[in-house]
């Protein structure tokens, strides 16, 4: 992987293409572009969008600058690899073979410069998540997403849309964030006692950098209120808040 290495999640890229979500991709685009100009690698920790679901014949249009961006960025030299998010999961060819260099369907890891580099969008960890985990398993297995493939594209995606406007609070008491920061740390720090120096996770909108023992935990924030990002220079890895140029 070419360095710098960026790292970003939760852009969650909206089905409904208001101004305040024009104004917000112009931002990410803009980010682009300055991968663009420095070389490197781009890394997707998830919920790249509020839903997607990809059908054989059919992908969603109101994307369509943003596959142009991405595009961009590939053909410009940069890897951009993609790490599957709970909102992000039912992706098929189109995805895996033609927008991204790699597609991760779990958790990942990389090594380099001798940085050994853990990778998960973090859904399904905390304790509480029983539920969800088992939910989980139904919503990823083929039988669900055969019989949801079956529904006609207006439909599933109309589904998909209210099911994601309910879940959209993404902002949360301080005590709740450490509450979620205190019980990451636990599995990122069997991680880091395996021998990995850093454990990254998205999914939690919140931004932190927290050093666990001779390693640490970085939580990227999202691209909805944070706009963060972390940064390997091939010595460490940093997080880094984007100001609009």
């Amino acid at each position: 992987m070419d360095l710098p290495i960026y790292f970003i999640s939760d852009i969650h890229l909206s089905l409904n293409l208001t101004e305040k979500e024009k104004q917000r991709q112009r931002r990410l685009f803009d980010f682009f572009k300055e991968i663009k100009n420095t070389g490197g690698t781009l890394v997707i920790n998830g919920d790249l969008f509020d839903f997607y679901f990809e059908y054989k014949n059919v992908i969603p249009k109101v994307f369509f600058k943003f596959y142009h961006e991405l595009m961009k960025v590939r053909e410009s030299g940069i890897e951009v690899h993609y790490v599957l998010g709970n909102h992000d999961f039912w992706v098929k060819d189109f995805i895996t073979e033609q927008l991204f260099d790699k597609t991760y369907f779990s958790d990942t890891s990389f090594e380099v410069n001798n940085t050994k580099i853990y990778v998960t969008h973090g859904d399904g960890y905390l304790s509480w998540d029983r539920g969800y985990r088992a939910l989980r398993k139904i919503i990823r297995s083929k039988l669900f997403i055969n019989l949801y493939g079956m529904l006609h594209p207006r439909i599933g995606y109309a589904i998909g849309n209210f099911v994601s406007k309910k879940g959209g609070n993404y902002l949360h008491s301080a005590e709740r964030n450490k509450k979620i920061s205190d019980e990451m740390s636990i599995h990122a720090k069997k991680k880091i006692d395996q021998g990995f120096d850093y454990f990254i996770s998205g999914h939690y909108h919140q931004a932190e950098d927290r050093k666990l023992n001779d390693g640490n935990m970085i939580i990227l924030g999202d691209w909805l209120s944070f706009f963060t990002y972390a940064k390997y220079n091939g010595n460490k890895i940093k997080l880094h808040k984007w100001k609009e140029s």
